[in-house]
């Protein structure tokens, strides 16, 4: 193991003190311990989330009294049967009396959660609060939600992570996964630091990207990893080999491909399928672009283990952003892990617990490698775990 220094891992200790039954307790109350009197609602953001947070509560007989939106071309419409309207007016009507949730978190934003309180507050709502408390208030209607979990699921895998700390290789990494844990832990989107410049994937800080990589890109998209390789190496590489069970971001990336040269356009192969564990016809929620997920939904798709594609293809890249199947499609990868020890670039922020068990997971597939962690988008979005071994190292 690493040598990791003491006020870091003092620090994480201090996260890990809390008693599960505390735990429990904190995230049954926090909720009530900052909403209004009463039960009225206002919900501020529009968007999926809003739109997520209000059939969850309709299920349970709550009904928020509007949608806040910030955009004054939706104000006097109507959304999902709530009428949408202004902070302003939203503040003067409700800000006395209603508790306003933040229902604004995603991948896009280019504001923090402290604004979005902030600007209710300055309009003078009294109670304010993000949508974390109310979905630990109501798990079984909201949880998990990406990186947000019941607290006390931390707790139960506590030598896990202390375990998965040890392998982070530079402080970077370890202040990453402090601010991650708090974030678990205390909904606290402030202690999230701001995201690392650079491209994503990529990282030639980490690691030299060289001119015979065999790249294998799960979850292209449209092909937006495939654009940003080709314009990192343009024709310096052996082969791409990219899957994206999603028909209409496959239909895109299969166009991207297309107006390739040819000679580029030959080392490329496509996929329409998702990757996994196992081979196997899974279902698919499809259509989010790409938050297109497996589980749920109508359509039906072929999902492929990395290690019968790459039987007789040496690997050297290996990307993951695949919206929560990133441990099965690891697990599927074991022979081709174990053989060719490529270089790992896998998303971390698609459940709780990701933060702890990917990289724990690889190093008991491999051992053979050094762990990052980096964001590189706002409040949690696009953590991404790099995994380097030690012959590709910088």
């Amino acid at each position: 193991m690493l040598k990791v220094d003491v006020d870091l891992k003092s620090e994480l200790e201090s996260l890990l003190a809390e008693s599960v039954g505390d735990a429990k307790d904190r995230e049954s109350k926090a909720f009530d311990e900052v909403a209004a009197p009463g039960s009225e609602l206002v919900l501020f953001g529009a968007g999926n989330l809003g739109r997520r947070t209000l059939t969850g509560l309709r299920k349970i007989g709550i009904e928020p009294r509007c949608f806040v939106d910030n955009n004054s071309s939706r104000w006097g419409l109507s959304l999902e049967g709530l009428p949408l309207i202004g902070p302003e007016d939203a503040a003067r009507l409700y800000g006395s009396r209603a508790t306003f949730v933040v229902s604004i978190w995603g991948a896009l934003g280019n504001d923090r959660m402290s604004t979005r309180v902030e600007q209710l507050r300055r309009l003078g709502c009294q109670s304010v609060t993000t949508f974390v408390p109310l979905y630990w208030k109501f798990p079984g209607l909201f949880l998990p939600h990406y990186t947000v979990d019941l607290p006390h699921h931390v707790h139960l895998e506590s030598d896990r992570i202390r375990d998965a700390f040890s392998l982070l290789a530079d402080d970077t990494s370890r202040h990453e996964f402090l601010a991650q844990m708090k974030f678990r832990l205390q909904g606290d989107f402030a202690a999230l630091p701001p995201p690392v410049e650079g491209p994503i994937y990529f990282r030639e800080e980490l690691f030299h990207i060289g001119d015979k990589e065999t790249l294998v890109d799960c979850g292209a998209f449209d092909g937006d990893t495939l654009d940003l390789f080709l314009k990192t190496k343009a024709s310096s590489f052996d082969r791409i080999i990219a899957f994206e069970p999603d028909p209409d971001n496959f239909a895109k990336l299969s166009n991207l491909v297309n107006t390739l040269r040819i000679e580029i356009r030959n080392k490329i192969t496509l996929y329409q399928a998702a990757t996994g564990a196992v081979q196997e016809r899974v279902k698919m929620e499809i259509g989010s672009g790409p938050s297109s997920h497996l589980g749920g939904g109508e359509c039906e798709v072929e999902c492929l283990t990395l290690d019968s594609i790459l039987r007789e293809v040496p690997v050297t890249f290996i990307k993951m952003d695949i919206e929560g199947s990133e441990l099965a499609t690891l697990a599927g990868a074991r022979d081709s892990l174990r053989r060719d020890s490529p270089i790992l670039a896998i998303s971390a922020y698609h459940r709780q617990s990701d933060l702890w068990n990917i990289p724990l997971l690889i190093h008991e597939i491999n051992p053979g490698y050094s762990f990052y962690l980096r964001p590189h988008m706002l409040e949690g979005w696009d953590l991404v775990c790099y995994a380097v071994p030690s012959n590709r190292l910088r």
